[in-house]
């Protein structure tokens, strides 16, 4: 769950500086978990590199990656914060400090914060890190409110952030599924009317990859799609020529507008359609930097399809603390891709046609 961490900036201080950092920095405040942050430059004046995080308590060797991580970002000192009781914090804390020492990584705080008190894992020094641990209050820090106008976000818990990519309902839930109707009719009847199963692949295979562009325009102008195309993009997705278009048009400078299109159609589309949407809302959050959001929507691409090969690929990544510019540099062009894949033929569309027979919950 590696991400660059350089802008905007917070000078932390002290530990209660650092406690109240944590939750803008993760986008949430955290519970259970331990929370890594890796600087580069001189101690004091680092710039932030990377920041992961983990649910606790950990599996043994789950921080194995972290080596690789320090080594590729080329981390000199860092900082560790683990939520919750000793029993689960610190045998986290412990491999943490036994990765950093092995690297020459410099520990500059260790903490585990806990009940609204916080211990230091580096310092035994009764003064100042007494055994009963010091009190803190992260809504009363100056850190909270220098985050707040840089415009970072600390959402009350996890399950908040993933309420902002779930499934919309209500109006908007039945005006959908009268939308993927419509469009899962006409692609039936218009599959079954063809004289050439292949021509028709063809045509579907082209409607869809230019629906995709202009929906990325739309977004890149600061519109939205209406509830048509977004059914209809809802079935062009399933087709992995065209999900894969959408992939290879993502650039540092359309993040934004893909993360707002993504998100958009994860919370809309019917569930089946919605694999496609959320992976490509992981990648463009990953390129982003918000590891978080990009591991809570492959959580929802894989509760629809555990077996959905792109959510796997980048739910490995994320695991393996990776980063994205290796999936970026390793990513054709649609012209690539059209060398590689050749002719669009009926094929192609087998992974629609599956998704069409499977069934969707009632409306709420």
């Amino acid at each position: 769950m590696s991400t660059d961490l350089t802008e905007p900036a917070l000078t932390l201080s002290t530990p209660a500086d650092i406690l109240a950092a944590v939750p803008y920095i993760v986008g949430f405040h955290p519970t259970d978990s331990l929370v890594v942050i890796g600087l580069a430059g001189r101690v004091g004046q680092g710039e932030m590199r990377v920041c992961a995080r983990w649910n606790l308590p950990l599996q043994p060797g789950t921080l194995r990656p972290l080596a690789a991580l320090f080594a590729r970002e080329s981390i000199t000192h860092l900082v560790a914060v683990g939520y919750g009781p000793g029993a689960s914090v610190t045998p986290a804390v412990d491999e943490v400090m036994s990765v950093a020492r092995w690297c020459g990584v410099t520990l500059c705080e260790v903490l585990r914060a806990h009940q609204g008190r916080y211990w230091s894992y580096v310092c035994d020094l009764a003064d100042c890190c007494p055994p009963d641990g010091t009190p803190y209050d992260t809504s009363v820090s100056q850190i909270a409110a220098e985050a707040t106008v840089q415009g970072l976000v600390a959402l009350p818990d996890r399950s908040t952030l993933e309420a902002t990519i779930a499934p919309l309902p209500g109006p908007v839930r039945l005006s959908m599924r009268r939308a993927t109707a419509d469009a899962v009719t006409a692609f039936r009847a218009g599959l079954a009317a063809a004289p050439d199963a292949g021509h028709f692949a063809q045509r579907f295979v082209a409607d869809g990859l230019a629906r995709v562009r202009t929906a990325i325009a739309t977004s890149v102008s600061g519109g939205r799609v209406d509830d048509r195309e977004a059914a209809r993009l809802g079935l062009d997705l399933s087709v992995i020529r065209v999900r894969d278009e959408a992939w290879t048009l993502l650039d540092d400078a359309g993040q934004p507008a893909h993360l707002a299109l993504w998100k958009d159609l994860t919370r809309r589309l019917e569930p089946r359609f919605v694999p496609p949407a959320a992976s490509l809302l992981a990648m463009s959050a990953w390129r982003g930097g918000d590891c978080v959001l990009a591991t809570i929507a492959l959580e929802r691409a894989l509760a629809v399809n555990p077996d959905y090969s792109m959510a796997n690929l980048l739910m490995h990544a994320l695991q393996h603390l990776l980063s994205p510019k290796l999936l970026r540099d390793r990513m054709p062009s649609p012209a690539e891709l059209d060398s590689a894949m050749g002719t669009p033929h009926a094929g192609w569309l087998l992974p629609l046609i599956g998704v069409l027979d499977e069934k969707d919950e009632p409306a709420a």
